[in-house]
Order: C-alpha cells, then sequence, then structure tokens
C-alpha cells in the first residue's frame, strides 16, 4: 500500500497548497474540492488499516493499485493544469478541460470508495498511528549490539596490535553476518583509537570510483582537496598523509580484486610501525587473493546467542517477560543465526507491543520460512519486518533505494526529499521536517535504517545491501518508482513513462527528459540547456541546481513564480537579488545560495502574507532584520548572512531584532560593522566572524544561552587581551571553536564553567599563552586540536591531555596539532612529538 499511501497524502498536500496560496496559479471548483478532499480523507483511512495478505507475493494488490491510479490522476490533472497555463498552451489551457478531468476522477473514486466499504464490511481494517508510540520506542544505541562474537572480537584485536609492518585482514562471511558489524565496534574502541594515529573508513559498492573512496578517506582526515583532482593526484595526497604514520583503513563491502589493485599502491607500508587495512566481503576467493593476509570468517549465531541478540535488540538491559521468553527463543531459532535478521525483527518487536499473541503471529510466519536457501529466508524475513511497518513508514523506506548502493545521504537532505516527494502527511502542530524526522527515528530503532560512519558535522545513513534489494523488488511490484541509471532520472509514482525526480551528476551526458512534472530537479551545473527548459518545471517542489555562468546578478528566469517551490539550492559565481516576488512564495521552506541572495524589503501593502514555513535562509547579503522582516519569517530556524562595511549603524541592520525569532536554532554570521546583536534563548548553533567583534561584549550575551552547544567565534578580539568566564556560562556548550583571535594572551576558566565540552579547537591563537590546565578536569572533553598556535599552546596541550588520562583514563581525550612553519625551529616543542596516537603532531602549513 506504500504507492496508495504516498500518492493519496501527496495529492492531499497539492490541493491544500493550492487553497492556501495567497496568488494561486488555477482556480479549482468548491465543489469538486470539497469532494475531492473527502474520498481522498477516506481511501487514506482505509489504506492506513487495510492489509489485504500476510504471505509475500510478486504481484501488487490490485485494489491498491486502483486507488494509487486515481490519486495520480487528480494530482496529474491539476499540475497539467497549472502548467498549460505558465506555458500558454492554449489547447489545453481551458478551465472545462479540468473540471471534467476531476470529475472523472471523483467518479472513479466513488467506485473505489464502495469498493473499499465492502472491503472494511468483510474483513475490517486496523488503524494504525502515524507516528511512533513512545511506549514502545527503542531506546538502544543502534550499532552498540554485537553478542556472540567475543572470540572474533579478541581475535582481531589481537591481529591489529600485534606485529610489524602492513597487514591485510579480510573479515569474509555471508551477507548480513555481521561484517560491518564487527569492524565498526573495533573501530569505534579506545584501544584501537590509541593504538593507531589514524584511522579512516571507506564504504566500496560494487560500482565504487577510485576518486569517491580517496575523497571519503581524505574528507575524514580533515584534508581538504580540489574535486577536480586526478585519481593519481588523490592518491598521493593521501600516501603522503600516511607515509611514517601508523594507520589503520576499514574498507568494508569489497566486491572484486580490482579494486584493491588500484588503491593498493597509495597505502605506504611503514615496515616496522605496524599499519592495518580491514577488508570486509562476502568473496572467500578474494579475501584469498589480497597479499599479506590473514582471514577471519564470521561463523553464524547459536540459537543461544541469537535468542541474547534478539533479547538485547528488544528489551536492552531489562530482560524478556517471563511469559514472552519461550516463544522468543523460538523466534531467535527461526532467524537460522543470521545477526541482520535478528536485529531486524528485534527492531520490529521492539516497536510494538509487547504481546503474546503477536510474538507467536510473528513466530508463525518465521517458522513458514525456515526451509528455504539462506538468501531467500532472509528476504522473507526482511520482507515480513517491512509488510508490519506502519503504513506511513513504507513509502520513506521504500525511497532509501533511489540513491546508489552504499551511498550516505544526509539527514537533512532525505528529508527534504521526503517532504519535496509529498510522502509526509501533516500532522497539527508539527513542521513536516519534524514529522519527517520522527518517520526517520522510528526507521532506525527498527534496524531498518543505519547511521553511518560518516561523521563531518552532520548525521548521515544508508541501508544494508540486503534491505536495499528488497526495496528494489517491493519498489518494482508496487510500481512505486522506475530509475534511468544513464543520467539519474527516476520516476516515482506511475505512470512511469513521466519523471518526477532528475538526479544528474556532473560530466554524465543527460538527454533532458520529459520535465512536465519533474518535482525534484538536483544538478550541479547546467550543461545542457536547463534554463531554456525552466518554464516546464513551475510544479517543482525542490530545485538544487548550479547557474556558473550566470553573471548579471539576476537568475535567468522567474523562479519565484514556482507556485509549490519548498527547497531552492543555487550554487553562482556572483551574489543574485531576489524580486519582491520572493515575499510571495508561501510554501518555500528552504533557500540557499552559497554566493549570496540580497532579499528587496517586503512589500508595505501585503501584510497578511508570511513565509511561515521558511525553516532555513542563507546566504543572504546585507540582510535587514527589520521589524518588518523578523513578522514574515516568524519560524525560521536557520540562518545565514554576511553582512558587508557599507553600512555600520545598527539602525540600517537591525541585528538588535533577532532575538525576536524565537524559534532561530542556527545563526552564522559573517559581518563587518559594530552592530548590537541580541540572541534569541532558542540558539544552539551559533557561528559569529567579524573583525570589527569585541569578545567581551558578546560572549556577556552568549554565555548564558541555555541551549547553545556549538559556538564558533572567528577573528574578533578581546580588548583587554584576557578573558575569564564565570560560573553559569556555556552550559550545554559541547564544541567550541576560536580562530584567528590574534590578541587574546590570558584565558582563565574553571572546570564546571564547560560542563558539557566535548571539542575544542583553536586556530590561528598565536598570543595565547597556554590552554587552561582546569580543561583536563571536564569529563566529557574527548578531542582537542590546536592548529598554528604558539609553542606554549601546544605544550599546554600536552599537559592537558596527561592530567585527562591521569583523572578519566587512556584513550579518552585525543589532541591534534597542526604547526605552523615558524614552529619547527622553536626549541620548545622538543621531546613532544613522541609515539603517542591520543597526542598527534600531523605536520606544518
Amino acid at each position: 500500500m506504500a504507492a496508495a499511501y504516498a500518492t493519496l497524502v501527496s495529492a492531499l498536500n497539492i490541493i491544500n497548497n493550492l487553497h492556501h496560496h495567497p496568488r494561486p496559479p488555477i482556480s479549482l471548483s468548491i465543489q469538486q474540492v470539497e469532494s475531492l478532499t473527502q474520498k481522498i480523507h477516506f481511501l487514506l483511512e482505509f489504506v492506513e488499516g487495510y492489509n489485504p495478505h500476510r504471505g509475500y507475493s510478486k504481484e501488487a494488490d490490485p485494489l491498491e493499485s486502483r486507488i494509487a491510479d486515481a490519486a495520480y490522476a487528480t494530482e496529474h490533472a491539476i499540475e497539467s493544469h497549472i502548467l498549460d497555463q505558465f506555458t500558454n498552451n492554449r489547447e489545453n489551457m481551458s478551465y472545462d478541460g479540468l473540471y471534467e478531468a476531476l470529475e472523472k476522477v471523483i467518479e472513479d473514486m466513488a467506485y473505489i470508495e464502495e469498493e473499499a466499504k465492502q472491503v472494511q464490511g468483510r474483513v475490517g481494517v486496523v488503524q494504525h498511528q502515524l507516528l511512533p508510540d513512545s511506549s514502545t520506542s527503542s531506546e538502544i544505541p543502534q550499532q552498540s549490539i554485537m553478542v556472540g562474537a567475543d572470540d572474533v572480537k579478541r581475535q582481531m584485536m589481537d591481529k591489529l596490535i600485534s606485529g610489524d609492518g602492513l597487514q591485510i585482514i579480510p573479515i569474509v562471511g555471508m551477507g548480513g553476518s555481521g561484517k560491518t558489524t564487527l569492524a565498526r565496534n573495533i573501530y569505534e574502541e579506545r584501544l584501537i583509537k590509541k593504538h593507531f594515529y589514524i584511522c579512516a573508513w571507506a564504504t566500496i559498492s560494487q560500482e565504487y570510483t577510485i576518486r569517491e573512496i580517496f575523497g571519503a578517506l581524505l574528507r575524514q582526515l580533515n584534508i581538504a582537496v580540489d574535486d577536480n583532482l586526478t585519481e593519481q593526484e588523490f592518491g598521493e595526497i593521501l600516501y603522503r598523509y600516511l607515509y611514517h604514520r601508523r594507520y589503520l583503513i576499514i574498507m568494508d563491502d569489497m566486491w572484486s580484486i580490482d579494486a584493491w589493485d588500484r588503491v593498493r599502491n597509495y597505502f605506504p607500508n611503514n615496515k616496522k610501525i605496524g599499519s592495518r587495512i580491514v577488508v570486509t566481503t562476502r568473496l572467500s576467493d578474494l579475501a584469498s587473493k589480497l597479499p599479506n593476509s590473514d582471514s577471519l570468517g564470521m561463523e553464524l549465531l547459536d540459537e543461544a546467542v541469537s535468542w541474547e541478540l534478539l533479547s538485547k535488540t528488544v528489551f536492552g538491559e531489562k530482560g524478556c517477560p517471563l511469559e514472552l521468553e519461550e516463544i522468543g527463543k523460538k523466534i531467535g531459532k527461526s532467524c537460522k543465526g543470521l545477526p541482520l535478521s535478528i536485529v531486524v525483527v528485534g527492531g520490529l518487536l521492539a516497536k510494538s507491543k509487547h504481546e503474546r499473541e503477536f510474538w507467536e503471529e510473528i513466530g508463525e510466519n518465521l517458522n513458514a520460512t525456515v526451509n528455504l536457501e539462506d538468501d531467500e529466508h532472509c528476504l522473507k524475513i526482511l520482507y515480513m519486518s517491512y509488510k508490519q511497518l506502519p503504513i506511513h513508514l513504507k513509502p520513506c523506506f521504500l525511497y532509501m533505494s533511489v540513491f546508489p548502493e552504499d551511498e550516505e545521504i544526509s539527514m537533512s537532505e532525505l528529508i527534504r526529499y521526503w517532504v519535496a516527494e509529498g510522502f509526509v502527511k501533516a500532522v497539527s502542530g508539527k513542521s513536516l521536517e519534524e514529522i519527517a524526522k520522527e518517520y526517520l527515528k522510528d526507521l532506525i530503532g527498527r534496524n531498518l535504517v543505519l547511521r553511518s560512519t560518516r561523521d563531518w558535522g552532520k548525521k548521515w545513513y544508508q541501508i544494508h545491501d540486503l534491505l536495499r534489494d528488497l526495496c528494489l523488488r517491493e519498489a518494482e511490484k508496487e510500481r512505486f518508482y522506475n530509475s534511468a541509471s544513464d543520467n539519474a532520472v527516476i520516476s516515482v509514482l506511475p505512470p512511469m513513462s513521466q519523471a518526477r525526480c532528475l538526479r544528474w551528476n556532473v560530466g554524465r551526458k543527460l538527454s533532458p527528459p520529459d520535465m512536465s512534472l519533474l518535482r525534484i530537479v538536483k544538478t550541479t551545473r547546467f550543461q545542457w540547456n536547463l534554463v531554456g527548459h525552466m518554464h516546464q518545471l513551475v510544479n517543482s517542489r525542490l530545485l538544487q541546481i548550479g547557474s556558473y555562468g550566470t553573471r548579471d546578478g539576476n537568475f535567468p528566469c522567474s523562479i519565484w513564480r514556482f507556485w509549490n517551490l519548498q527547497t531552492l539550492i543555487v550554487y553562482t559565481h556572483n551574489e543574485v537579488t531576489a524580486p519582491t516576488d520572493f515575499w510571495y512564495m508561501p510554501h518555500i521552506r528552504h533557500v540557499k545560495f552559497d554566493f549570496g541572495l540580497r532579499l528587496p524589503d517586503p512589500p508595505n501593502d501585503q501584510d497578511d502574507i508570511v513565509l511561515g514555513n521558511l525553516q532555513s535562509l542563507g546566504r543572504v547579503s546585507d540582510f535587514k532584520c527589520s521589524e518588518q522582516v523578523v513578522q514574515k519569517i516568524p519560524n525560521i530556524k536557520e540562518l545565514v548572512f554576511m553582512n558587508g562595511g557599507k553600512y555600520s549603524d545598527d539602525e540600517m541592520y537591525c541585528l538588535s531584532n533577532l532575538d525576536f525569532l524565537t524559534k532561530l536554532e542556527s545563526l552564522i554570521c559573517n559581518s563587518s560593522g559594530k552592530c548590537v546583536i541580541n540572541f534569541p534563548h532558542s540558539l544552539k548553533r551559533l557561528n559569529l566572524c567579524s573583525k570589527d567583534y569585541c569578545w567581551e561584549d558578546i560572549l556577556d550575551k552568549v554565555g548564558v544561552l541555555p541551549h547553545l552547544q556549538k559556538l564558533t567565534l572567528d577573528h574578533g578580539r578581546f580588548n583587554k587581551r584576557k578573558w575569564e568566564t564565570t560560573e553559569g556560562q556555556f552550559r550545554s556548550l559541547k564544541f567550541f571553536t576560536l580562530t584567528y583571535c590574534r590578541n587574546l594572551e590570558i584565558w582563565k576558566i574553571e572546570s564546571s564553567h564547560f560542563p558539557c565540552l566535548e571539542r575544542l579547537h583553536l586556530i590561528g591563537v598565536m598570543k595565547l599563552r597556554e590552554i587552561p590546565l582546569e580543561f583536563a578536569e571536564i569529563p566529557t572533553l574527548r578531542e582537542i586540536t590546536v592548529s598554528n598556535c604558539s609553542d606554549s599552546v601546544v605544550v599546554s596541550a600536552k599537559r592537558i591531555s596527561e592530567e585527562h588520562e591521569g583523572y578519566y583514563g587512556e584513550g579518552a581525550l585525543r589532541v591534534r596539532v597542526r604547526l605552523g612553519k615558524w614552529n619547527r625551529y622553536r626549541a620548545g616543542l622538543e621531546g613532544l612529538d613522541s609515539p603517542n596516537p591520543m597526542f598527534v603532531i600531523e605536520g606544518y602549513y
């Protein structure tokens, strides 16, 4: 029912968005709107509880297909008529044509409604909740559960730590046997972090590119590289960085020896240091071909261990109630020792009510699959968990397979896609993004979506290959989407002849598809005449495009007329000026211009028009936070602006009004001048950059913000050359970065002033005499990065590392140092570059 549900929700969203638009592109008959809305609501309630069969079927349910087709016909009729309005297609432009098309849809829905009522009378329906039930939510950390592999883990630890020279360690096992879980657990071990100077992770898909592998490794090592470099240049940078350092590289899910042959020469041997490369693979013959390798096989779990893993997945350390233990052990046995099957079934049970009747039903379904071959058995188990998903989660889960194998996608981008596709059903009092985050959290709790190893300041997610295979099968069966892989054109929901999503990688030649129903366009360059086709995109909801080559300061078309646009991300070489029509885009949610967007003043005669859905806005040039602007963007959560030096008075910028943005969570401000800034208490992230700021004045306001977790101060100064924090400040701060503050000499704190601090980064703070030793007493501190600072700061960082280890044990705090060229001649650093992976001097600028 995923396709039917998703199309119904999407159609309802289109009707509602037209109704709430201040200047709708077309008008609909009130009677037709009421009739359509009533029938869509009824069919939504029906599909939310309808379950035509429990067993696996390769055919879609006919009733579901008819519902999806009727809902799609509603969307198609409305959006096609809107397109005709903007393209002046006189042949199809009549109001009568739209009226007749919708009358046909209403008639079809009436027949379907009668059939649905008959089905309800025969079998009934079960209503599902649209949001997770907190009483059954699993709070178990997703990546932490690993049982029955203690011996294997000990063997791996010995292989990693013992011996000299570069060694290759393959972990071999069938899909879902726990190879990646084992590698991840070892990768996160404190002892491993302490032993190796460098740890990095790369996932190797079947359709890999060497540039992607090297790029992923370099980004984890905080090495900025030009994307235009060749494969060899990428590899040479990596080689130089790894040379003479003990490193651990995880190469996850390798499918061919060719991948290894193409990267092997860029991993230096470092003969006496003891570097390691761990390769996970399903192919035992591939493992045997790796040089200097000592492979380790993943065995399937026995009955006792299977039950232990299942119990921990469902109940954590609380333990299973006695009345469920017997049936629980049978369920664990039916998973045939495959960890992926166990944790997915465990995720299903964790999210369900813990009742014996339901568990017995799950057990019966599993028993029917015991005699199947391993791959088919695993697929059936995963399919059962998919079928048990609440209907609102199914489209979101199936959509994960739109992305290439092993691709990692950020949470913010994934949620924007779900919202743009129209999968997310509105709930009173919550934004669509908040609802989508709860959907994602629910899928994670069910172990259907995995948190990626990538950590670059964002949350990244992916799905297991076997789950992706399941999604592909179900998507094809339900006609949920189709993909043209040569140019990444994706058609979500029927009919397959119409593209709905265009994700295009730079460098591929692209023949323009039929763009009339495109909702999502993601490209980085105009390598074909996209501008010439923009008039077809008036129904688009997400545009992420590059307009390099446009240099006149205006966007190349009237994008602001796109009546249902939600997300606009544009990469340019120049600042862009928006027309006044920007303030007439009621459905816009996210706007980002990388070079700069200059906003006009809101129209004075339209006080009733508010961009109530706008949540993120950046990068705005010379942002004027007047009372009128604040009233237009009341729900903004993320704001990035850059104010130049033309105006330095508060009257022009009005930044004292920022505290009226009571939902603002992230603020990035690059400003010249001496404006008075007031900060809302809702802030969680703050990045301030200005050579004119006096940080004493700013920090008095910033320090008391109750929810602030990330703070970056760039340039600026301390007039007294001294910073002394006071009790009660920075109570929630986790990440603090101070850069290029060139006159700070003395810094005094108490450890209680930063009770939650995890990371401290100091860059170019060259006159600071030392980092306060009190940082060593902060139990949460995990990382200090010092870059281009004085010798005495480096020495104090070393001392903090030693003191912290005395308080909280080895491996708790990692200190990384990058020196300026002038540091290498200073006698004060002699003896610091000792072989201690928890205190690493990475080199010179």
